[in-house]
């Protein structure tokens, strides 16, 4: 076994679509029955509202197909695609969740309307943020995402989740005759925020078709600053859609994470975020295991705890499965890798 399927490059593509799906259900096997057959990985958002997805595909073969599949399934021949690309593998498996809005805005009976609804193309939005002066611009993001990159001069709501967003607006008193500029990621939650906007009564509000992701494709190093959080294994996308060299994901708690440690138990490199660099136990530690083992035993060293998921990499790398250690979940449990190569937890008598 070889390790060319670690080393080569990962096609991926985020896109969405507000349609009414009739059985999300059906959607849902025959999704996952496809992304079986093309090697697929990623996640979809099903709902009767529509779907909500990233994936990606090791080879430029099963990714257009993934990509024709959609078009067709679907019946959408001009889906918008937001292409780019990783050395690393973005997601380690497939899975379609069903759920009552495939973006999570606390307004499922809103539907935005076909075609388009104020959107500005990343020409139009950088001619109005380089030659206008009369506008405010919101980023409709959660704070971490605001965190690690947006644009210059936007204003930060400094919300959890975006369900918050309508309440801010409202606290802000804006005048609603006043240009508003607002974006997300890669568009979908603008789609649904206008539409709360607008009932608010602003009429002068626009949206980034696309995102960030698709303005970054075009405009890099530009009005753009930082970098773009993504939900997936890449963390975060760099001015050039690349994965980031920046960020990780904090063991602690799952938030963006840029500060480097030895592990102080297991003597492991890893990253953590600046807020759990700030507390006593969590600070010097790799990971919940260490942390809790530390805050247990204060300077007693031990080795570090293997998590499924890198098992699945030993495999990916061409270690043989008789040299794949065991990882003993409970006195009853174990997990270990199946045929295709994905962790799984198994009865230890089985």
């Amino acid at each position: 076994m070889t390790t060319t399927a670690n080393a080569s490059k990962h096609y991926v593509t985020t896109f969405y679509k507000f349609l009414k799906l009739a059985d999300p259900a059906q959607v849902q096997k025959d999704l996952e029955n496809k992304a079986e057959e093309l090697n697929v990985k990623g996640l979809v958002i099903l709902g009767h509202e529509g779907f909500n997805s990233t994936v990606s595909a090791s080879s430029e073969e099963s990714f257009n197909s993934w990509k024709q599949f959609i078009r067709e399934y679907f019946n959408q021949p001009n889906q918008f695609f937001k292409d780019s690309y990783s050395e690393k593998a973005p997601f380690r498996r497939f899975k379609v969740k069903i759920r009552e809005e495939i973006v999570t805005t606390g307004i499922p009976e809103m539907m935005p309307p076909e075609g388009v609804n104020h959107h500005l193309t990343p020409t139009e939005w950088n001619k109005v943020l380089k030659e206008e002066k009369d506008f405010v611009m919101i980023d409709t993001r959660n704070w971490y995402e605001y965190k690690i990159g947006t644009f210059k001069g936007a204003l930060n709501p400094n919300i959890e989740k975006f369900t918050d967003f309508p309440q801010y607006i409202e606290s802000q008193g804006i005048s609603k005759d006043k240009k508003m500029l607002i974006f997300c990621t890669g568009g979908i939650r603008c789609e649904k925020g206008i539409l709360e906007l607008q009932k608010q009564g602003y009429d002068n509000v626009y949206q980034l078709d696309g995102g960030i992701i698709n303005y970054l494709n075009e405009y890099p190093n530009d009005q753009y600053e930082g970098e773009c959080f993504v939900f997936d294994h890449r963390v975060a996308l760099d001015q050039n859609l690349q994965p980031s060299t920046k960020y990780g994901l904090c063991p602690h708690c799952g938030q963006p994470s840029e500060v480097k440690i030895d592990c102080s138990r297991c003597d492991s490199e890893e990253l953590i975020c600046v807020d759990c660099a700030k507390i006593e136990f969590k600070k010097e530690t790799c990971s919940k295991n260490c942390a809790h083992q530390w805050k247990l035993h204060p300077g007693k060293k031990g080795p570090k705890q293997i998590v499924p998921f890198e098992v699945e990499k030993m495999k990916a790398l061409g270690l043989d499965d008789k040299d794949l250690p065991t990882i003993q979940v409970s006195k009853t449990k174990v997990v270990h890798v199946n045929s295709k190569g994905v962790a799984e937890t198994v009865s230890k008598n089985s």
